[in-house]
Order: structure tokens, then C-alpha cells, then sequence
């Protein structure tokens, strides 16, 4: 796992967490708010209006309404972006990494305008008579290279081809192999229900929903993302009104903390400006997917005659998912103090590091430096190597141990429910996941009896005080408001509802993507596929799942920026278009926008 892991992080070096993505996507949502006039605020309650109805046209084509487009979408983008994105980036980059994820909100609401506009203007019907959109379909029908010979190059083909394809593999990076290990670690931290169970249950009510089309798909989405959003919206409340004293000084750090970065406080060691930045505006794209190009594929089947209304309908979506949910989680979090705060908790291996030395501290500030250095500026630390000896479960060789950015406590090793007696082998400061009792590797019947005992493959385990991220840290953070206890159940239950309707929108994108590179007959394949992985992800480590994500991400992104950015000049023809249309038809409404 540490060596797929640190394999999948330097692909993403060049990718996703390279600072030129950031400007990328930054520098595209900047260009079209400043060239279009700020559309996300001229447009808002026209957006608003049309969501209801207020534009339809009788006969207007389409398998779904704008406001089933707009929940379907949602339904793809509300998911463990808002739980467990958001709380891994206030983990690594601070609460100025939230104030990055709103900034990614507000300039992705044109982004997300543009692209579906652009998308929904080229939809086609496919031979089983759905409708069909996306990226792809612009970019082949219009990213063509016409030279001054007269010769025309079918570039836009083969760049539909690679958006395409990064679709397919972002369907799993994005759409089910993370949502389903959150899911899965929640209920089992909650609940204490296996994951293999859950992934279980879950596979076979995901292929009865999918198999259903895109009809079935919104149909369901419609129902569950208002129910879904009201439950959370209670228990992040619960939380921020109970620690109300915190909320105005937690506001004060996250535009503070954007000019200075955050410097190391309790157990968080520190981030510097440029990482919040990009891990802010990282995880603010996996929770809206503005510029990603997914969303237009699930606003293209919506009922429409003109593709800028669809476009107004989705300049909310990065409203709703980011700015009002997101904000409400990273309130949530920085009110409570969890985010900077050790709590008792089970080791993820691809997080341990062990240090060669039982001399580290953070209880001073050369040694807070010392761990800073080493975690937020990659400055070298000896690195453990050779055997660590362990009786009755504590360590007893000279080690640190690190997990998830912190430097560990009341460190305790169990081989199931016993505490463990023996040697754990390290390399370079990884901890060697072999059958460490015996020296060999555990069999596959061990493997699959341990994962039904929610256990870690090899049966060895770390236990102790360590910062955490992702679901588990959001779970904490409801513990600490009128709830108690009860509020880790509201993240459960939420993270269940938010993830699975992710994932049932994400088949569909990839649905879409197989249809359009291999036809509809294709598209059964793709469906047993993602099925399957989404059970097998239900017991795959989670840091490994988040960094592939970053990397499907960015597969997708890439190509959709640049053909938006060739595409602007026809993206205003259709914004003036579509106000003529609307002056003409409501010709009594005052001070409708003038392009």
C-alpha cells in the first residue's frame, strides 16, 4: 500500500497538487467571471427561476426537469467533498484552506455556467433513444484545428477521446471508490459494522438503482438530496450554536491565517500559505467539479430548448454543495477545535511513519519546528529501518511514531483484540505490512476472515492519540455540540446518504463516457465493473483512495479548461441569445441584463 501510495503521489506531483493546476482552474473561473461581467451575481435569481419552471417551453427535449438535472448533479458533487474533503483540507493546509474553498466556489459558479452552456448546446440522442452531453461532445464537433491550407485536423476527436476516458477512470477516482470507503469507515467506526458488509449491501443496492437509466437515477437523487441536506444542515448547526463563543475567532483565523499561514497549534504542526492554496482550492474542486466537466453530463438530459437556461441552473450548484455546505462543515470544525486537537483512534498504515529517535516532541517550540520542518516543508527527518521490538503491545525500541501530520501518543500495537508481543519490521520509516508473526504472508482465506472481522488484512494494528482527517474528523466534530455522542451518527448516517447519491450520479457520467467511445452495448460492462470495484473499495485504505481521486480529477479537468477557454467567444453569442429570447417573452420584467 506505502508503495502504490507514494507511486500515485508523484503522478499527482506533475498533476492535480502541481501549482500550475491551481492557476489553470483559477485562472479559467477568473477570465470567464471578468470577460462575461460576473455572471454568478448578475444571473443569480434568474437562476433561481428557472430552476422552478419559469423558462419551459412545451416540447422542450429532454429525459429529466431542470430541477431533477440540478439534484442528479448535486447528487455527484454533495458527497465526501463536503465531509471528509473539507476536513482533510483544514487538516493539512488550516483554516485558510477553507477560505480557498470558498474562492474556488464562487469563481466555479461561472465555470460550472460555461461548461454545462457549452455542453448542453451539443448534446445528441444515442440510439436507445436517451440524450446524451458532456464535454466530449463539444470537443469533438468543435476543437477541430483548421489550417491555413484549408486542411482540417481532427484534434477535437481525440481530445473528446482522452476527456472521455478520464471520465471512465474519474468514475471510480471520484465516484465510487471513495465514496464507499468513507461510508464504510464511518459505519464501522459508528456502528462497528463490518466493511466488507457494507460494501456489500451497498453493491447491490447501487446496480438496482443503476440499471434503472438516468430516469430511475433522478428520480431517486430528487427525493434524497433535500432529505439528505436537511439532516445535515441540523447536526452542523447543533455544533456551531453550542460552541457560538468560537464561531467569530474561527472566522477571524481563516482570513488571518491566509496572508500569515497557519503556524502550529495543538497537535497541528503548521501549513504555509502556497499549501493551503492549493489544497484548498484541490479539495474545493472534488467537492464542486466546477471546470471538471462532469456535471454537464447529468444536465444535458434536462428538459430545454435553449442551452444557457441549463446553464443558469447549474452556476447554483457550486453555491449549494460549497459555499453554504462546505462553509457549514469548516464552521463546524474550527468551532468545535477537533481539527487541531490528538484524539484516540486506529492507525491507517499509508499515514504511519516512524521516526528513528524517541527524542521528538511538540511540546516545545524547537521540537514543534523540528516535526514542522519535516511535515510541512519535506525537510528530511531520520527514517526508521530494521525491526521494532514490541511487548504487551508497547513499543520498546528507540521510535517515534508519526500519523496523519502529528506526532503520536499512548502508542499501542494489538494483533486483533490482544495486545502484541513480537518484532514489526520497518522500511524507511514504513511499517512492512507482511504476516509479521511468522514472517510470511497471510493467506487469502486470512485475508478475507480479517476483513469481515473489520480488521486490517495482516491482523496487526496501531492505536493511539494522533490528529485525524477526512470522515472520521467531521464525526468528532459533531460529538461536540447539543448531540453528544448522538451527532457522530448524524455524520454517519449523512456520509451514507451524501456518498451513495454520489456515487449512483457517477455511474452515469461513466455510463455516458463508455456510450460515447464504445456505443450503447457497452454500457452493461461498465455497470458490473463499477459495481464490483465499488465493493471491493469498501476495504481499501483511504489515503490511498483520496490521492487517486486527485489524479482522475485533473484527467478530466485539463482538457475541459482548454476548450472552454477556445470556446469563449461563442459562449457570449449564446448569453446574447438567450437575453433576447428572455426580453421577448417576459417583456414586462425590468432591469433584465443587457450583454
Amino acid at each position: 500500500m506505502h508503495a502504490i501510495n507514494d507511486f500515485l503521489l508523484v503522478i499527482d506531483s506533475y498533476l492535480g497538487s502541481a501549482p500550475w493546476f491551481v492557476w489553470l482552474l483559477l485562472g479559467t473561473g477568473i477570465f470567464f467571471t471578468i470577460y462575461l461581467k460576473f455572471p454568478q451575481i448578475r444571473y443569480f435569481k434568474y437562476a433561481l427561476a428557472i430552476v422552478k419552471g419559469k423558462f419551459d417551453r412545451e416540447g422542450d427535449e429532454g429525459d429529466t426537469s431542470h430541477f431533477q438535472a440540478l439534484t442528479t448533479a448535486l447528487s455527484g458533487t454533495v458527497g465526501t467533498g463536503n465531509i471528509a474533503g473539507v476536513a482533510l483540507a483544514v487538516h493539512l493546509g488550516g483554516p485558510a484552506a477553507l477560505f480557498w474553498m470558498l474562492v474556488t466556489a464562487l469563481i466555479g459558479m461561472t465555470t460550472k455556467f460555461v461548461e454545462v452552456t457549452l455542453s448542453h448546446k451539443y448534446r445528441e440522442k444515442v440510439a436507445d433513444g436517451s440524450v446524451a452531453g458532456g464535454p466530449m461532445f463539444f470537443m469533438k464537433k468543435r476543437l477541430d484545428i483548421h489550417l491555413s491550407s484549408g486542411k482540417v485536423l481532427k484534434s477535437g476527436k481525440w481530445i473528446a477521446i482522452i476527456f472521455a476516458f478520464a471520465t471512465l477512470l474519474s468514475s471510480f477516482g471520484t465516484g465510487s471508490l471513495p465514496q464507499i470507503n468513507s461510508i464504510s469507515n464511518s459505519l464501522f467506526s459508528s456502528f462497528k459494522i463490518p466493511h466488507i458488509i457494507t460494501g456489500l449491501v451497498l453493491s447491490i443496492l447501487l446496480g438496482f438503482v443503476i440499471i434503472g437509466g438516468i430516469k430511475r437515477i433522478a428520480k431517486v437523487t430528487s427525493k434524497l438530496v433535500p432529505a439528505m441536506a436537511i439532516l445535515y444542515f441540523i447536526g452542523a448547526l447543533s455544533v456551531i450554536f453550542y460552541n457560538i463563543e468560537n464561531v467569530l475567532p474561527a472566522i477571524k483565523n481563516i482570513f488571518i491565517d491566509v496572508f500569515t499561514g497557519t503556524s502550529a497549534v495543538g497537535g497541528f504542526l503548521g501549513a504555509s500559505i502556497a499549501f493551503a492554496l492549493n489544497k484548498g482550492v484541490n479539495r474545493g474542486l472534488f467537492s464542486n467539479e466546477a471546470g471538471q466537466g462532469s456535471a454537464p453530463i447529468a444536465h444535458a438530459s434536462a428538459r430545454a430548448h435553449e442551452p444557457v437556461s441549463e446553464g443558469l441552473v447549474a452556476l447554483l450548484e457550486p453555491f449549494i454543495d460549497t459555499i453554504i455546505i462546505c462553509t457549514l462543515t469548516g464552521l463546524t470544525l474550527l468551532s468545535s477545535g477537533v481539527w487541531n486537537t490528538k484524539h484516540q483512534n486506529k492507525f491507517q498504515f499509508a499515514d504511519i511513519q516512524i521516526l528513528d529517535g524517541n527524542h521528538f516532541t511538540d511540546q516545545t517550540e524547537e521540537g514543534r519546528q523540528q516535526l514542522a520542518d519535516f511535515v510541512v516543508h519535506g525537510i528530511d527527518v531520520p527514517l526508521y529501518s530494521g525491526d521494532v521490538v514490541i511487548e504487551q503491545g508497547l513499543i520498546q525500541s528507540e521510535v517515534s511514531v508519526m500519523h496523519a501530520r502529528s506526532l503520536a501518543e499512548d502508542v499501542i500495537v494489538k494483533n486483533g483484540k490482544s495486545d502484541f508481543s513480537g518484532i514489526i519490521k520497518v522500511e524507511k520509516g514504513k511499517v512492512l505490512l507482511s504476516n509479521q508473526n511468522h514472517g510470511e504472508e497471510s493467506n487469502i482465506f486470512e485475508q478475507i476472515q480479517s476483513m469481515f472481522n473489520g480488521e486490517s488484512i495482516k491482523g496487526i494494528e496501531f492505536y493511539g492519540k494522533s490528529l485525524l482527517h477526512s470522515a472520521p474528523l467531521t464525526a468528532v466534530a459533531f460529538t461536540q455540540g447539543w448531540f453528544g455522542e448522538y451527532g457522530q451518527y448524524i455524520v454517519s448516517i449523512g456520509l451514507l446518504l451524501f456518498a451513495f447519491s454520489t456515487a449512483i450520479s457517477w455511474s452515469y457520467y461513466g455510463d455516458r463516457a463508455m456510450i460515447f467511445l464504445w456505443g450503447p452495448g457497452s454500457a452493461k460492462w461498465y455497470h458490473i465493473v463499477y459495481v464490483v470495484s465499488f465493493f471491493f473499495a469498501s476495504f481499501v485504505d483511504t489515503t490511498i483512495i483520496w490521492t487517486l481521486s486527485g489524479i482522475t480529477i485533473a484527467l478530466m479537468t485539463i482538457p475541459n479548461l482548454i476548450g472552454l477557454l477556445v470556446l469563449h467567444k461563442e459562449m457570449k453569442k449564446e448569453i446574447i441569445s438567450f437575453w433576447e429570447e428572455y426580453k421577448v417573452r417576459f417583456p414586462n420584467e425590468k432591469n433584465i441584463p443587457v450583454d
